[in-house]
């Protein structure tokens, strides 16, 4: 997935020259043919994330496209106030391309983990957050991006995770896709968003499996927030569930809360799967730290399961 969207980068510079990348202590190498095509839209700086942002807003002034890459604690946390004023303030066409959200870089620790980046970023006025599933549903989304008049955080996974989206499906910042249709009356939602949404997928085979009806959407983008979508298929639910790599403060699952309880009708019950609000205490891979926060597949599964048991002895 990163590397498909930085490619995308030099792809949408050969088409629009108001594309520019700006990296922040990166790989020298990164984008190499673009520096060679285009020396004077391809700047690798060193670390100094407040001042990119700070040249990505002079930029955009001018009128370019500026893409900021960079890892997704550093191009959050660290430039908080510059993303805030220098970017939101003025509405400026910047994308910020975080490498690593969620926890991806579990074997460097809570310093790295980007897992409260979805909340922060969704708090501030006209920036919009997004998170595909895929590397192909990347590039979907770069190509859209070109024409999108405001801010946008763009969350990049560790990439070689499975392909789910298809093209067939259409994209369009702010709009969700379905991804499992429901096969029966009073389904399961599903509601993920990232590279969560392959994983949601797999709990529903497994719920299937157990003659649990369950229907999958998948969120791209959290901010601006598909409404009537979610709101039309959480007419009927049994009950919904929303499942993110993020902490479960702030991110899709609070999106999604935030909607349904200033409804006139009372929302289905609902539970957030996502990360516990704590720093994380243990080092792996992706997956350990998944497993050990109960978000794989098979864990996916035994919570709607449990819900659903709660639901029928209340």
């Amino acid at each position: 997935m990163r590397k498909t969207c930085v490619d995308m980068v030099y792809t949408l510079a050969q088409k629009d020259e108001r594309v520019v990348f700006i990296g922040s202590d990166l790989s020298p190498g990164l984008l190499r043919e673009m520096k060679t095509a285009m020396p004077d839209r391809h700047y690798m700086e060193g670390v100094t994330e407040q001042n990119v942002i700070g040249m990505a807003a002079g930029m955009a002034m001018d009128g370019y496209t500026p893409f900021v890459n960079t890892i997704a604690t550093f191009i959050t946390r660290r430039c908080y106030e510059q993303v805030a004023l220098d970017l939101c303030l003025h509405d400026l066409p910047v994308r910020l391309i975080a490498n690593g959200g969620g926890v991806v870089y579990a074997p460097l620790g809570p310093t790295h983990l980007a897992v409260e980046d979805m909340a922060i970023m969704r708090a501030l006025p006209n920036m919009t957050v997004t998170a595909v599933a895929d590397a192909d549903e990347m590039i979907r989304l770069m190509e859209a991006s070109t024409a999108w008049p405001h801010p946008i955080y763009i969350r990049l996974g560790k990439g070689g995770d499975p392909i789910v989206s298809r093209a067939e499906n259409g994209f369009a910042i702010g709009k969700g896709i379905v991804m499992r249709e429901r096969n029966g009356r009073e389904p399961v939602l599903l509601i993920s968003c990232g590279v969560m949404t392959s994983r949601a997928l797999k709990a529903a085979d497994l719920l299937a499996e157990k003659g649990i009806v369950s229907e999958v959407i998948h969120i791209h983008t959290v901010k601006p927030l598909d409404d009537k979508l979610i709101l039309e298929h959480a007419r009927g639910a049994r009950c919904v569930f929303t499942i993110e790599e993020h902490t479960v403060i702030g991110g899709l699952g609070s999106a999604v809360v935030d909607l349904l309880v200033e409804q006139p009708v009372a929302p289905p019950p609902m539970r957030k799967l996502g990360l516990p609000d704590r720093f994380q205490r243990n080092y792996g891979s992706q997956d350990d730290l998944l497993e050990i926060a109960g978000l794989q597949p098979h864990q996916i599964a035994a919570h709607v399961e449990q819900e659903l048991f709660k639901l029928r002895v209340a």
